[in-house]
């Protein structure tokens, strides 16, 4: 095919042939490793042995990692890798949420493993054009762009002359000139990042999707832990995939009518249900707003409070009217959940995008949550606006929010001030200098240089110049293992904060959201419950990122009749169309034990991993005292009664006559101990030892006792 642009705007500079063979139930038992340094380009045949032990996905993506990187590669070393990969589910058409793919690389945050997972039409594009997964290492010395060319089969290297910078420019610019026609942009996936991304440690990667009832380029992100920043340090400007087209059955399954008809049994379930229960066709996840504010749930002020007399400004009902109606909102082909939700024609006020109209993806809850309450600022055009430029910058949305508010608090304490600030100030409501400091940190001047390090950066450097007291900016930090948290207040829910802290990457609420089976509907009263529950939904969760699925399908439209099974919680039925659908695909014998088994090995691998690098301890399972209860006075203060009442029933003590710090101290101490008892728990639960290290005899028994693992666990035991 001609390139719009060849020449002008890119220059060739490698180009490699392959021989394309159909998928076959789900794989091509191919990878595709790209050095962008050396600008070697190979296939890898797929071993039996890591089929079967890490199914694909992120399974794929952390052993290739594990096999290229040493135990103390850092994120900017050549040798680190990107890896994206879909698994064997990833691409079916017939079935809602089956587009995500997962990517891992050793991330500038955590200096741990970093897997994000991302709908858009990169991944399942990669795999029909041949490959489970794409492998890229090493670091050009000059910007370049990968096309894989999925049509005549090859891929071609690319020098970047003059491209956009800038996600929601630069895909559209890239899927015009990979495109002969308006027709075949739907058949154009591409991954791009930002400038923010050259200059903040956690930038992230957008992949693009192609809305053709808008007929616009739509961005879906990979946002956690900085593999943005990873993806610009290695000078990749973008990635193309061109594919000839999308029908029914490229992956080639054994029993295509057994997907279509659990298919066609989840398309009735939303056509029916979701108006009356999550509402995704309408408002997306932003339908969570006012029911986390009702529960005292939603993020306020840093974490500080669950909910604000103002959140109305930025409920759902507000996100609906400014979301287009009645439209197909789906980032893959197929799905109809719907729930990509955006706001057209939305002109920007600050920035270099000043006077532009665009179309925002989103807000998603994360980001109306996070970008909106959590940073006390209750104004719907500051978060959609926020909300676009951490997108087509290259920010991770979740992790900017929890940063900025961070900031915000600093400045509120007294740790902070203009002068520590190169002259910057910032305070809880402040929509204007919050967009600011975005700009700024986007571009890597003044203080904004500080805002892209991240929160644990922050709070190590602020402890190190002596501009707050250690043990309170622990308190404060809302982060773990480097990442950090997400939008959900933990507080009253021992669950969850577990689910919070124990994560193998760091606080994502990808892998175990549990707020309402403990806190609301107190389904999960014992620690032996909590700790089963921390088992189950994190292994269960995983599964989902080994495939190729996206999690909402299962448990935000629920069929009519799920509450009455024994296990509602778990939606049976809709696990048992996974069941369906991955036997369908693939052939293989499988059931809901066997779902757990596999994803057992690849988390169990996960926390190896972290230990190979010198974490994944119980030490790193540590969270700041805020996840877990009132750090100030105004915290306890506000919830003076409900404090008191637990202080009285569960920790026995009297408060009264007790000064608002006693009881704090009191408090704390309790919940600190019941944490401690959770975490034994749960590693007993996980086969774990009291350090949270899997016990040998426990990887032999799932069939993770690879020698390399061993090695690395006989350390710890």
């Amino acid at each position: 095919m001609e390139i719009k642009g060849n020449g002008e705007n890119l220059v060739l500079i490698k180009e490699w042939h392959y021989s394309w063979k159909p998928l076959w139930r789900g794989y091509t038992d191919k990878i595709l490793y790209i050095n962008v340094g050396s600008k070697e380009i190979f296939e890898k045949d797929v071993p039996p042995v890591m089929k079967e032990k890490f199914i694909g996905g992120r399974g794929y993506g952390l052993k290739l990692l594990w096999d290229a990187t040493k135990p103390d590669t850092k994120w900017n070393d050549p040798e680190n890798e990107i890896i994206i990969s879909s698994g064997p589910i990833g691409g079916i058409t017939q079935y809602s949420g089956a587009g995500k793919s997962l990517v891992v690389s050793i991330s500038p945050t955590t200096d741990l493993v970093i897997d994000s997972n991302v709908g858009g039409f990169f991944g399942p594009f990669l795999k029909f054009s041949g490959y489970d997964a794409l492998e890229m290492q090493g670091k050009s010395e000059r910007d370049i762009l990968i096309f894989i060319d999925g049509v005549n089969h090859k891929v071609q290297i690319f020098e970047v002359l003059k491209l956009e910078t800038d996600s929601h420019l630069l895909a559209e610019q890239l899927t015009d000139m990979f495109s002969e026609n308006e027709q075949e942009k739907k058949n154009i996936g591409v991954v791009s990042s930002g400038i923010a991304a050259e200059h903040a440690l956690f930038g992230m990667l957008n992949f693009s999707f192609y809305d053709p009832r808008r007929k616009k380029v739509r961005l879906k992100q990979a946002g956690r832990g900085g593999i943005g920043t990873v993806f610009r340090n290695k000078k990749i400007r973008a990635l193309v995939c061109k594919v000839p087209g999308v029908k029914g059955n490229l992956n080639n399954v054994v029993d295509l009518e057994a997907i279509i008809e659990r298919g066609r049994r989840f398309n009735r379930e939303i056509k029916e249900l979701d108006d009356k229960q999550s509402r995704m066709r309408q408002v997306g996840t932003a339908h969570l707003m006012e029911i986390m504010n009702d529960h005292d749930l939603l993020p306020v002020m840093n974490f500080q409070y669950g909910s604000h007399p103002e959140a109305y400004k930025i409920d759902s009902s507000v996100w609906k009217k400014n979301f287009t109606q009645n439209v197909f909102d789906g980032c893959w082909i197929g799905c109809n959940m719907s729930c990509t939700k955006g706001v057209d024609g939305f002109e920007i006020r600050t920035g270099p995008y000043r006077g532009h109209k665009v179309l925002v993806d989103g807000p998603e809850y994360e980001n109306a949550a996070g970008l909106g309450s959590n940073a006390g600022i209750f104004d719907p055009a500051y978060i959609i606006e926020a909300n676009f430029y951490c997108d087509t910058y290259g920010i991770c949305t979740i992790t900017w929010s929890t940063v900025t508010a961070f900031i915000m608090e600093c400045f509120q304490r007294g740790i902070l001030n203009k002068e520590r600030a190169d002259g910057f100030e910032l305070h809880f409501g402040d929509a204007e200098r919050a967009l600011e400091l975005l700009h700024m940190t986007a571009h890597g001047v003044g203080f904004g240089k500080i805002a892209g390090l991240g929160v644990r950066k922050m709070k190590r450097m602020f402890i190190e110049k002596g501009w707050g007291a250690p043990d309170f900016l622990f308190d404060i930090a809302m982060e773990n293992k480097g990442l950090e948290y997400s939008q959900y207040m933990s507080k009253e829910s021992l669950a969850q904060q577990g689910g919070y802290a124990m994560t193998n990457k760091g606080p994502q609420h990808d892998e175990a959201w549990l707020i309402f089976m403990d806190m609301v509907n107190n389904q999960i009263p014992t620690f032996e419950d909590k700790a089963e529950a921390l088992h189950y939904f994190p292994m269960f969760r995983t599964w989902f990122g080994l495939v190729g699925l996206c999690k909402l399908p299962w448990n935000d439209v629920e069929p009519i009749n799920n509450a009455m099974t024994d296990e509602p919680h778990k939606v049976p039925e809709h696990v048992d169309n996974y069941v369906t659908i991955y036997k369908a695909v693939t052939g293989k014998p499988f059931d809901k034990y066997r779902l757990i088994e596999d994803s057992e090995r690849v988390y169990n691998f996960q926390r190896v991993f972290n230990l190979r690098r010198g974490y994944g301890t119980r030490v790193h399972d540590r969270q700041p005292y805020r996840a877990a209860g009132p750090v100030t006075v105004e915290e306890y203060e506000s919830r003076a009664e409900r404090y008191d009442k637990q202080l009285r029933e569960q920790v026995g003590i009297n408060p009264e006559g007790m000064s608002t710090e006693e009881k704090i101290k009191a408090l704390r101490k309790y919940r600190e101990e019941q944490f401690e008892k959770l975490l034994d728990a749960v590693y007993e639960r996980r086969g774990w030892n009291k350090n949270g290290v899997p016990k040998i005899e426990f990887l032999k028994k799932i069939g993770m006792d690879l020698p390399e693992v061993i090695e690395v666990v006989k350390n710890y035991q």
